[in-house]
């Protein structure tokens, strides 16, 4: 397994990811960011869980400090976690994704159990808005966001992209996650979720509190599937203002491989 300290571009497909890798013998973490988010986000968990561990984190395409590509697809976004770990010789790591990037744990959790070790998924859940209707309302809310969003890259919250190929991005990361609840039951690694309690995105009067429900049948299924805690803040915030509680989720799940 490689060890060294690492900054820089991993190429893949048609562009290049920056990778920030805090090398060194302990425990690797890869983390996977929100849909338009960067890896800035995640500095406060990081910091908290310290050197005994091994930090891997990315930007996704068009985001932070990462090339642009032809491609945003979801299927993109599996084969660039596949190719930061191949690129940093990662074996077995434990993943921990917020949002889209819990979403992408979960199915990588799938698809290569004999490859990590578990994840934990902050504040992500099996429910999306589908069909044509949503698809329209998806498109709407981006269209009247698009002079925002340049903005918005500039501090880690948005891509560099068009109005459209962020709602794509949107559209299809609803259509999985609304499609997840068989891969979840299915899981045979530790997955543990931390939660939000409060809502955010435009929901209000305990929505998204409602979408978190979906799991209650999952947890009840599938005893790899747990809730390690949930908390106060809502999903926007999760990670600025209950980070500890992901950083114990982590020590925690590994404590239960030892």
């Amino acid at each position: 397994m490689s060890q060294n300290t690492f900054t820089g571009l991993v190429p893949v497909d048609d562009t290049a990811l920056h990778v920030t890798d805090t090398g060194g013998p302990g425990r690797p973490i890869v983390y996977l960011n929100g849909a338009y988010a960067d890896q800035s986000h995640w500095r406060r968990v990081i910091a908290g869980l310290g050197d005994g561990y091994r930090h891997i984190a990315y930007d996704e395409r068009a985001r932070g400090k990462s090339k642009r590509s032809a491609d945003y697809s979801f299927e993109g976004a599996v084969r660039d976690l596949d190719a930061v770990l191949t690129a940093r010789g990662v074996d077995r790591p434990l993943l921990v994704g917020w949002s889209y990037g819990g979403i992408l744990a979960w199915h990588w959790a799938d698809r290569h159990p004999d490859r990590m070790v578990g994840a934990v998924i902050v504040d992500a859940f099996p429910v999306g808005i589908t069909g044509e209707e949503g698809r329209a309302q998806i498109r709407k809310l981006f269209r009247k966001m698009r002079f925002f969003l340049p903005i918005a890259a500039r501090f880690g919250l948005g891509a560099r992209m068009s109005a459209d190929q962020h709602a794509d991005i949107n559209i299809e990361l609803n259509e999985i996650a609304a499609g997840s609840v068989p891969v979840l039951e299915r899981l045979t690694v530790p997955v543990w979720f931390v939660l939000a309690s409060g809502d955010s995105l435009g929901t209000s009067g305990g929505e998204m509190d409602e979408g978190r429900k979906v799991l209650d049948p999952i947890l009840a299924a599938n005893p790899n599937v747990q809730v390690s805690t949930k908390v106060a803040s809502n999903h926007s915030k999760i990670l600025s203002k209950d980070s500890p509680a992901v950083a114990q989720a982590v020590r925690d799940l590994y404590a239960t491989m030892t």
